[in-house]
């Protein structure tokens, strides 16, 4: 029988070679992207001081923006739902399930993309008990579906997990042969989910962010099935987190320079989806989830609801890098669904008592804190969960939550001791004698608390008698030497500075996209020539690009509408960001959403004159339609052993025709 405890769990996790190898390769591929991407941002401290005061302003304000936020989306023609807690949130998504099940009396089929509200109240479990069907859609979620597991990580849940583990595991549940060939498990998984997209009633998702200024609510994705639960579906439902706001547009292009390279090391991740409206034939509901949150607001935590859920924390904690998130556990068991340093503080502050335990795994060697895009400064909450300075059921202070009697008594004792210099200082002294025979470091019961992991150094002399000797020694050292006038390192100076079309280009090529310069004149050969070099038979089209290119292509090529054969979609992009890479793909024609998604190779033909150096103008056209994407390079995965493989549920290639 395993032990469920959250010691036992502790030893079990690091006598676990298979988890810590794979944990090791996940921590040094996410630091080494994440150092790349930062190095992009010579401001990144500024933003990110920038980013802690706006989330303290809305945070401090949260009331206003949020009724702001809500007279917007309705505004929009979106369903607003409020959620109190877990319970009634998943009341709120069955009577929604129950509406849209009513023609046809029977249970639903429900897509759903990552969100960790949904894991944070239970969804999948009472959806599924109710009689519906729900398919997890990303594939790191898909994965630990299949085993019946929790994600082991807020960005990648299937981070304790080798591709053997994988492999067998698709051969026991999907009946395919058993291989460790990565791209071959990716694609097994997209030809799966494509039926489920495809056939789904109810699309599902969580929110990254929400914008008061015009009530938009943006997913940040890379694999492009969230696109798909919010675009396929006839009913499209979205989590939020009642906390997950930002005031203006300008603050969410901030946001969006710090969430992805904090998270995956990417500029942009490849879908920045921004949802406004209902699309055509279609139903969107929002429902915002309290469940905790204004408590926590009014409490000694509140700063945890800075939180942009990246989870760079947990990639540079030294004990998660060795427990993995499924150690994390309350006191009845039960897997926290937030782990690592902001789960430590966010499970017990949501979920309580229960959970205050997890204030103990941590060293408080700050590395969280240096990590977080938004400064949050989570060693000080762990410090005030194990005081007790928590939301409690019973309204009482309960200090060293967590910890065993005995190492309660003895830091009660050295908190009264302490607060008396004299007499602190007194037995400073006697313990400096006392412990003058015994080895540097004392082997405590485990008892204790303290000795079931670590060993007490052993008392020394008070460093206040030892200053006096340090001050004289310091006095005696020679002063170092400085350096001579003038030989200073003179920096190289850097290229110079690349057009808006050389740095897209760039930037594009280097995330696996392909990038064709020709003129308005050339278009239509040109990219007749690269269907025919590709043997495309079938492809598709939104207005503008089928304007363009109605001359130079057969009608019987260019579909109005994708459908399971079609090879090719052809989008026109009225704007792209060249910093990043990317495109925008305006819902306005709602043609452009699917052309741009459901085939293999997704074609975008994009004006030179339309690049932009700055995010902001792409989010504000985006906001004028239903729904729109910023894409950056094609769909793309790490969820299986950090390698990097291309083409999951959207287009395995983009090709930009670049018209100058």
């Amino acid at each position: 029988m395993r032990n469920t405890s959250f010691k036992g769990q502790i030893r079990e996790k690091i006598a676990d070679s298979n988890l810590q190898s794979a944990l090791d390769a996940n921590v040094e591929r996410r630091m080494q992207g994440r150092a790349v991407a930062l190095a992009s941002v010579p401001d990144w401290a500024e933003r990110r001081q920038r980013a802690h005061t706006i989330r303290a302003i809305v945070i401090a304000s949260l009331d206003f923006y949020l009724d702001k936020f809500i007279a917007q989306v309705e505004r929009n023609g979106i369903i607003i739902h409020r959620a109190k807690d877990a319970a009634e949130a998943v009341r709120i998504v069955l009577e929604i399930a129950s509406l849209a099940g009513a023609q046809h009396n029977s249970s639903l089929l429900f897509a759903k993309s990552k969100s960790m509200v949904s894991e944070e109240i239970e969804l999948n479990h009472a959806l599924e008990t109710n009689g519906h069907r729900v398919i997890e859609t990303d594939l790191g979620e898909y994965i630990i579906q299949l085993r019946h597991e929790r994600p082991s990580h807020i960005i990648t849940p299937a981070v304790h997990l080798h591709r053997a583990d994988v492999g067998k595991l698709f051969h026991d549940k999907l009946g395919i042969p058993y291989t460790e060939d990565i791209p071959t498990l990716t694609n097994t998984a997209r030809k799966i989910l494509r039926e489920i997209f495809l056939t789904a009633d109810i699309g599902i998702s969580g929110v990254n962010f929400g914008v008061a200024e015009t009530g938009t609510f943006t997913l940040v994705t890379n694999e492009g099935n969230g696109r798909m639960v919010t675009t396929l579906p006839p009913v499209h439902i979205a989590l939020m987190g009642m906390e997950r706001l930002v005031p203006t547009l300008d603050d969410l292009a901030l946001f969006l320079s710090l969430l992805p390279r904090s998270a995956t090391g990417q500029k942009l991740s490849v879908y920045t989806s921004l949802i406004q409206r209902p699309l055509e034939d279609q139903q969107r509901h929002l429902v915002i989830v309290d469940n905790g949150r204004s408590t926590l607001r009014n409490s000694a935590l509140r700063e945890a609801l800075y939180c942009i859920r990246c989870g760079a924390c947990l990639n540079a904690c030294p004990v998660f890098r060795e427990l993995g998130g499924h150690a994390y556990r309350g006191t009845d068991g039960a897997i926290a669904p937030y782990p690592g340093p902001i789960g430590s503080v966010i499970s017990p502050g949501l979920m309580g008592e229960n959970f205050a335990q997890l204030a103990q795994a941590s060293s408080l060697c700050g590395a969280c804190k240096e990590a977080c895009p938004v400064d949050i400064d989570l060693p000080k909450m762990l410090l005030r969960i194990r005081a007790g300075e928590m939301p409690m059921e019973s309204g009482k202070k309960k200090d060293g939550l967590g910890l065993p009697r005995v190492l309660k008594l003895a830091l009660g004792g050295f908190a009264r001791l302490a607060a008396h210099p004299r007499l602190f200082a007194v037995s400073q002294k006697i313990a400096g004698w006392f412990s003058r025979p015994l080895p540097r470091f004392l082997a405590l019961p485990a008892a204790t608390g303290w000795g079931y992991s670590k060993d007490f150094p052993k008392p020394v002399r008070p460093f206040r008698e030892r200053f006096s000797g340090i001050r004289q020694q310091r006095a005696e050292r020679p002063a170092s030497p400085q350096p001579s006038p003038g030989l200073e390192t003179i920096q190289p100076l850097g290229p110079g500075k690349l057009s808006l079309a050389e740095q897209f280009t760039s930037e594009l090529t280097a995330l696996g996209g392909q990038v064709i310069p020709c003129t308005e004149n050339e278009l239509g050969s040109k990219v007749g020539a690269f269907l025919h070099q590709r043997k495309v038979h079938s492809a598709c089209a939104d207005t503008e690009s089928a304007r363009l290119l109605q001359t130079a292509l057969p009608e019987t090529l260019l579909l109005p509408y994708p459908d399971t054969t079609t090879q090719v979609g052809i989008t026109f992009s009225p704007l792209g960001y060249a910093p990043a890479g990317s495109v925008l793909v305006s819902g306005a024609d709602q043609a452009a959403l699917t052309a741009s998604l459901l085939p293999e190779i997704h074609i975008v033909l994009l004006r030179a004159a339309d690049l932009r150096d700055e995010l902001t103008p792409l989010l504000r056209l985006a906001a004028q339609a239903p729904a729109s994407a910023i894409v950056t390079g094609p769909s793309r995965t790490a969820d299986i052993e950090m390698t990097l493989t291309i083409g999951v549920h959207g287009p395995r290639e983009l090709v930009v025709f670049l018209l100058n």
